[in-house]
């Protein structure tokens, strides 16, 4: 499973680069609003910024909501950087998008998906990355591991090439339950990567290897 980070903090993106497993970024507008990163020039040098720190996909979303401006600004992405997946929303004219980029080779994440059929759509529109949202659907009390499950057997009867990108990945438990299911891709916050290293017994034990070390060294 490949890990990417979503974020818009350069410095989170290095320490996760700099701990070898990452594979790429995501970001939407309000991670750059978060990090302070406004107007239009900025933003796009942001985004050529976390593309010279990562060796992976970077997914840089589109703000119009009509086909044509969709079209405009996701060409303007994807020629910043060969690292560049341009980010749709799960819309009539986010689905249209997709394909048109499809079409000519440009690499797409289809996102805020909620359900199987919006994960088809995307995938028969030939997106890179579906990104069913995991963490927003347990806020509303709804088995979002369960629709990464129906989008992995949808995914897997007719040979979709498109990758499962779970998003709004929360906490470890998230991480590794998606590893379980199938889901090609995780994004979530530098906490749910290093939540991994953690396990009580290892830090006892190597509490343990310090103390008898040091009796044996003096």
């Amino acid at each position: 499973m490949k890990f990417f980070i979503d974020t818009a903090n350069l410095a989170q993106i290095k320490e996760a680069q700099a701990l070898g497993v990452l594979d790429g970024v995501t970001t939407n507008p309000s991670l750059m609003a978060k990090e302070g990163i406004t107007g239009k020039n900025n933003i796009l040098k942001h985004y050529v910024d976390i593309c010279n720190i990562v060796e992976g996909d970077v997914s840089a979303e589109v703000n119009a909501m009509d086909f044509e401006g969709m079209v405009r600004e996701g060409e303007e992405l994807a020629e910043l950087h060969d690292q560049i997946v341009v980010k749709l929303p799960m819309t009539k004219e986010g689905i249209m998008a997709c394909k048109y980029f499809s079409d000519r080779g440009i690499r797409t994440n289809v996102t805020l998906i909620f359900s199987a059929g919006q994960a088809l759509l995307a995938a028969k529109a030939g997106a890179t990355y579906c990104s069913p949202f995991l963490g927003r659907l347990d806020d509303v009390s709804t088995d979002g591991l369960n629709l990464i499950q129906e989008i992995r057997d949808i995914y897997d009867n007719y040979g979709f090439e498109t990758q499962i990108l779970a998003a709004s990945v929360r906490h470890t438990m998230h991480v590794v339950n998606c590893a379980k299911i199938g889901a090609d891709v995780m994004t979530g916050p530098l906490s749910s990567i290093l939540g991994l290293l953690k396990h009580p017994l290892t830090d006892i034990g190597i509490a343990q290897f310090i103390a008898d070390f040091e009796k044996g060294n003096k």
